[in-house]
């Protein structure tokens, strides 16, 4: 074989190994994202799939086990469907009534989750103001002010 050749065969080996690890370590960029409702309705499908599925958690539900660091709590949508899950780490702060909870991991059995990351949002800490209210002569007057000097 000429050298060009085995050089150009190595750089694709390195190549395609560099690949291979990178698809590897991120089982985040292989999954599937969910709607509950679709979740709910194809969870045999899933069951080796890394899914990100989001809902309301049900305030009711939660039950924190300290000693082994365990929570297990239901989140719902707006459609009923309720999801239980389990998730073998700490508990958000924010873990209330209406909080948006965003899990990552998979379905185990019937309408259960095992999550391996627990998100939450408080989806009124991001509603803007009501339009009625709006000013643009004040919008604007404040985006032309200068900077405070510190």
């Amino acid at each position: 074989m000429k050298k060009n050749t085995i050089v150009m065969l190595g750089g694709f080996i390195i190549a395609g190994a560099i690949v291979f690890l990178l698809m590897a370590a991120t089982p985040g960029s292989s999954g599937v994202e969910l709607t509950m409702k679709e979740l709910v309705a194809t969870q045999d499908e899933h069951k080796d799939d890394f899914v990100t599925v989001e809902g309301l958690l049900v305030e009711d539900s939660i039950k924190w086990n300290a000693d082994k660091i365990e929570l297990k709590f239901d989140v719902k949508d707006n459609e009923g469907n309720v999801l239980h899950v389990i998730h073998n780490g700490p508990k958000p702060d924010n873990f209330s009534e209406g909080v948006i909870t965003i899990l990552q991991g998979s379905p185990t059995k019937k309408n259960t989750f095992e999550a391996e990351s627990v998100k939450t949002r408080c989806p009124s800490k991001y509603e803007g103001k009501d339009i009625k209210e709006y000013d643009p002569k004040t919008h604007k007057d404040k985006l032309n002010q200068p900077p405070k000097e510190k």
